[in-house]
């Protein structure tokens, strides 16, 4: 990897974007973990996150953490944000990264009917959709009724609360990838015809009540982001909004409620949203919300993340094109995945211009807490 010295200034910028305070552009993204046994992250989760604080990260986004509700999580081994155990390992992470300089905020998840039913902490709970339908659209569970997507809403709010008692620095609310938030948005996971259901902007009521009510739990001051994204687990393809007006529609209602900062989920970063205009999804967000935004999507590897992912190895790649796109101002964040897995002192070895000491993503790093 090869970049020049001066556009990585800035990577290291400090942000000030409403209630959130930064020294730099920098986001740990979240990347789940599968390491937290009955759902209580431990000492090593704590060392995990503490060391990318130690090297200069301006904020973690820690891995999903689930809210309670009995179908959120399909894996015993993802933490979860209610148990009192759960909830003091939570403290003592946000301690270790408090005491390296870092900040550190939790995404709150609900895994939808992506969570395949007998799984997870409670095999015996069917799973949860706005209409019972996964991805591929099979029916797998019963509509959630009105009482039980208010109780969900209320499972977030609490969270939202959770987090802000025990010294995090904001939240970050899980949108985007097909999971239940998202499941609401897109239309062919959303059949209702009731007040959750209908058209685009009626598909954003439950997004809408849930930032609100956390917005309620935390008040006005403590951030809340919002990661939001066109595609689907298995469903690269897919749009929630097929133009700029659309993605306008879809968006405003998510501001009035109270989002400060949208993390906009691609594949890749430096691929175009739309025709005729350059800018990627986060650009898209920023121009048509003026809500600060973060991008995402495969940040100094040579292949994408889904291939990462998929078992395969990734070199690194030069950031020019990254921080050309930040010094326009098309964005205010970069979230690094993959390579800050495998890496923890990726942000200082990039600060410092140590390219050649950064380590490749390997699929065998997924199975460790480096």
């Amino acid at each position: 990897m090869s970049t020049s010295r001066t556009s990585i200034q800035s990577l290291f910028q400090p942000f000030q974007g409403g209630p959130l305070s930064l020294s730099n552009r920098i986001i740990m993204a979240p990347m789940t973990r599968s390491q937290s046994p009955n759902g209580i992250p431990g000492e090593n989760v704590a060392g995990y996150y503490r060391r990318r604080a130690e090297n200069g990260v301006g904020l973690i986004v820690t891995e999903g953490t689930t809210i309670n509700h009995p179908a959120a999580s399909g894996d015993s081994n993802i933490p979860n944000f209610h148990d009192e155990k759960a909830l003091e390992g939570w403290a003592q992470v946000v301690k270790e990264v408090h005491n390296a300089g870092g900040k550190i905020i939790p995404q709150l998840w609900h895994q939808g009917t992506l969570r395949s039913q007998g799984q997870g902490p409670h095999p015996e709970a069917p799973s949860a959709g706005p209409s019972g339908l996964n991805l591929t659209g099979e029916k797998v569970s019963e509509p959630l009724s009105v009482d039980e997507i208010q109780s969900i809403v209320k499972a977030f709010a609490q969270a939202a609360a959770d987090a802000k008692r025990i010294g995090f620095d904001g939240i970050e609310l899980h949108g985007a990838h097909g999971y239940l938030i998202d499941q609401f948005l897109w239309e062919q996971t959303n059949q209702r015809t009731d007040e959750y259901g209908g058209d685009l902007v009626k598909r954003t009521r439950f997004a809408a009540e849930v930032v609100k009510a956390c917005r309620e739990a935390v008040g006005p001051d403590f951030p809340i982001i919002f990661r939001i994204s066109q595609w689907k687990s298995g469903f690269y393809d897919a749009k929630l909004a097929a133009d700029p007006e659309q993605l306008n529609q879809l968006l405003q209602p998510l501001v009035d409620a109270g989002v400060d900062i949208f993390h906009c989920s691609t594949r890749r970063f430096w691929v175009a949203e739309f025709e005729g205009s350059d800018l990627n999804f986060a650009g898209w967000v920023k121009k048509l919300t003026g809500k600060p935004t973060i991008t995402v999507g495969s940040v100094g590897l040579d292949n994408d993340f889904i291939s990462a992912f998929m078992g395969n190895d990734a070199g690194t790649k030069d950031i020019d094109e990254l921080t050309d796109r930040l010094e326009q101002g098309q964005f205010d964040l970069v979230a690094v995945g993959r390579a800050l897995l495998v890496d923890p002192a990726w942000a200082a070895k990039v600060r410092e211009g140590r390219f050649d000491e950064l380590v490749p993503f390997t699929p065998a790093s997924l199975g460790t807490l480096s």
